[in-house]
């Protein structure tokens, strides 16, 4: 049920003639007018029963990667090696014929994957996509929603060893993307390795256990999900606007132009000391101090609170609260923002950002990941679960 790639690359090879490549095919060596690397030599082992997602930009070989390790694309050159059986859904028709019903199509995947009695698992099929008598129609007839239930539900309808899926899952309805991350958890539980290309960070951090990062065909980075997903934010950042990726320490990815810097971040209480350890619903202030290298009018400053495995709890900035700013060089600013830590139980980090605009995806001057830790403790409100402290009141109204 292990996955081991070694030197995996992939390359495009464009002669200047349909004479060089039938002289290539011949075993003669012409010379290429233009070759194209997709993939360049990537290496790495997933453990069997491991969650590892594969994330980056929109062309960097996400896709191309999991072919090959599918098996539906030849590599120019290395190898894959693992062991178990692969259920991969790749493409979202996986091969389905437009004038086949669902029935038949589920049939066929079924048989593809080599499962024994496939004609058996039909109903199940035919139950867990909830298509009711769409499954008796042709698939002309499906939305990509539909399809995207189709193919899910044939390719898990057994578990497999290792489960390979790239982006399918985005496609469709909230309800059934509930229901397919519940049966990939149940695999998870039960040994199945699993290998899925994602851009839902909630996903990647829930599901995973390990993340890589793809870059115009190489691997940029291999580490825990949370960590590659902030490196992989400040990687998009950076070709927006050709801002620095530096590292800090503890695992932090700082990015930006640097015209204006982040150089404190505080959490203070209500007597505007500095604290780390805060109770529930807290009254708390963020204090940034800022420094401005050179003229900045109306920047924004954001900020974005985590929890312990790094999912988004709340963010907001200076755009959205309506308070622009324009700072002069070689002054310094502070900024406060004031809020009840409405907050469960736990460890949290804050993310801090200086940028234009609403996102720092455009215009990306200081973004500071990880910046300060606390930790959140419940000392005197009624116990609760989750990461989210709602004052609530019960009562028993008179029928």
């Amino acid at each position: 049920m292990s996955i081991q790639i070694s030197q995996l690359t992939k390359r495009y090879t464009r002669y200047a003639s349909g004479w060089h490549r039938i002289l290539k095919w011949l075993g003669f060596q012409p010379r290429p007018a233009s070759v194209h690397t997709v993939i360049e030599d990537i290496s790495f082992s997933l453990p069997g029963g491991q969650a590892l997602a594969l994330v980056g930009q929109n062309g960097a070989g996400k896709s191309t990667l999991l072919k090959m390790i599918a098996g539906t694309l030849p590599p120019t050159y290395g190898t894959v090696a693992f062991q178990g059986r692969v259920a991969a859904i790749l493409e979202l028709s996986l091969g389905f014929h437009p004038e086949f019903t669902g029935r038949e199509n589920a049939l066929h995947a079924l048989k593809m994957l080599g499962l024994p009695q496939p004609e058996s698992l039909l109903q199940d099929v035919r139950t867990f996509s909830e298509l009711g008598d769409f499954f008796e129609q042709p698939l002309r007839t499906y939305s990509s929603g539909m399809q995207m239930r189709l193919a899910f539900s044939a390719v898990t309808a057994v578990r497999p060893d290792i489960l390979i899926i790239d982006e399918a899952l985005s496609v469709g309805d909230s309800y059934f993307q509930h229901k397919s991350f519940d049966r990939i958890r149940q695999f998870k539980q039960q040994g199945t390795t699993l290998l899925f290309v994602s851009h839902d960070k909630s996903a990647v951090l829930e599901l995973c256990d390990r993340a890589l990062l793809i870059d115009q065909g190489r691997l940029a980075m291999d580490g825990d999900p949370a960590d590659v997903m902030d490196y992989y934010n400040a990687l998009v950042a950076q070709k927006e606007d050709h801002a620095l990726i530096e590292h800090a320490s503890d695992n932090q990815t700082r990015s930006g132009s640097k015209e204006v810097t982040i150089d404190r971040v505080q959490l203070l209480d209500r007597n505007l000391q500095p604290v780390e350890q805060i109770s529930v619903g807290q009254a708390v202030t963020l204090r940034l101090k800022l420094s401005a290298h050179q003229t900045t009018p109306d920047i924004t400053i954001g900020l974005l609170i985590k929890n312990r495995v790094g999912h988004d709890v709340f963010g907001t900035n200076t755009f959205h609260l309506g308070h622009p700013l324009n700072l002069q060089p070689g002054k310094s600013q502070h900024i406060d923002f004031a809020f009840p830590a409405n907050l469960g139980p736990g460890s949290y980090s804050v993310t801090v950002a200086v940028h234009r605009h609403a996102s720092h995806l455009h215009g990306n001057i200081d973004w500071f990941d990880r910046a300060l830790v606390f930790e959140v403790h419940n000392t005197h409100h009624p116990e609760f679960i989750g990461t989210a402290w709602l004052p609530t009141t019960t009562s028993i109204p008179k029928l």
